[in-house]
């Protein structure tokens, strides 16, 4: 067995890239780069991240994987081709993604703390599709191994109530104020999600599995809401 060469935390941002995302992927796209130039400077918290970037329309595309964000020279970019917004795709994809990741960590010496997805989504899930068992055999800890914390973020048009059924835990679940601007919005998301990644990595480097997911700026608690 090879030795420990430490403790990481994978760490998944799954971004809505359907039609209706198109105005704003831009702001989407420089909150990344944003997020990747605060990371470098703090490279202990760096240091126990493994980032991965996917986007979501009607199926699902891997934009970076399992990326030391120390070693990477610029984040992906996200885009959209049109199609819905398939959020059974999206919980699929992670459903037979992370359990790969953390048999590759583990096996590379690694030991691997639960992973965090942040899903951003603008929309309602496409049609009648029926996501929630995907969903429930994703976030089952005795059925999924590396079963997910996942920070559930909606914008736009999305509904609260089904923001809140995404997140693992009410705590974790947010909705755009209405009325705010959806390209603010997602630059606030962004903000967000680096002190996230930055807390929890400082943590993780400190000995502490402590995930920490603030309340963006412009956002209220989903919980508020329904």
């Amino acid at each position: 067995m090879a030795d420990n060469r430490g403790n990481l935390l994978p760490m998944y941002v799954m971004a809505d890239e359907s039609g209706s995302m198109s105005p704003y992927l831009g702001e989407l796209n420089a909150g990344l780069s944003s997020l990747h130039r605060a990371l470098l400077g703090e490279p202990m918290a760096a240091a126990k991240v493994r980032f991965s970037v996917l986007g979501f329309s009607n199926d699902v595309q891997v934009r970076m994987r399992l990326a030391d964000l120390r070693q990477e020279n610029e984040l992906p970019v996200l885009s959209s081709y049109g199609g819905g917004t398939s959020y059974r795709a999206a919980f699929q994809e992670l459903l037979t993604r992370i359990p790969q990741d953390i048999a590759e960590l583990k096996g590379d010496g690694y030991t691997v703390y639960r992973p965090t997805v942040f899903f951003l989504s603008d929309g309602q899930p496409s049609g009648n599709e029926d996501w929630s068992g995907t969903h429930r055999q994703l976030t089952d800890r005795a059925a999924t191994t590396g079963s997910p914390n996942i920070a559930a973020f909606g914008i736009g048009e999305a509904d609260a109530a089904t923001i809140l059924s995404v997140a693992t835990d009410r705590n974790y679940a947010f909705v755009a104020i209405p009325g705010a601007d959806v390209g603010a919005a997602i630059t606030k998301f962004c903000s967000a999600l680096t002190t996230s990644i930055v807390s929890s990595g400082l943590a993780l480097a400190s000995g502490q599995a402590e995930l920490v997911v603030d309340r963006p700026e412009g956002f209220r608690m989903a919980i508020d809401v329904v």
